[in-house]
């Protein structure tokens, strides 16, 4: 089965303009990080995603759970009241949800370490 992910960039940018909302608020709302955000919207990373992931874009967007998904694989989305087919409570789902978070968790040291040697960098200039 085929996945379109650039149709999954499209529905997610034209929803966030619809509510007026910014990357940033999307990830801090979605609790997916700001990076895998920025992938899944401008298409720039075509990879496996954690099934978590795109269920936890499609509610914050007010979707039902498995609407990026259906888009994902050319099915017509399912309505907000359906009922959620396949419920993956698995050990699989688990261990995404743990890689996600552990990509959160990498992405803030890059940005900690990167502000770490812009101070050391302003130190050494004043000695």
């Amino acid at each position: 089965m085929s996945e379109d992910w650039a149709a999954v960039a499209k529905a997610i940018n034209q929803r966030v303009n619809e509510l007026g909302w910014r990357q940033r608020e999307l990830a801090e709302r979605s609790h997916v990080s700001q990076a895998i955000v920025r992938e899944v919207q401008h298409h720039t990373v075509e990879r496996r995603r954690s099934p978590r992931t795109l269920e936890s874009l499609s509610t914050t967007l007010g979707w039902h759970p498995q609407h990026l998904d259906a888009v994902l694989h050319n099915r017509r989305p399912p309505e907000p009241g359906e009922p959620v087919a396949n419920p993956t409570d698995t050990l699989w789902s688990r261990l995404d949800s743990v890689e996600q978070r552990l990509a959160e968790i990498t992405e803030r040291l890059d940005d900690l370490k990167s502000t770490l040697a812009t101070v050391a960098e302003h130190v050494r200039e004043r000695r």
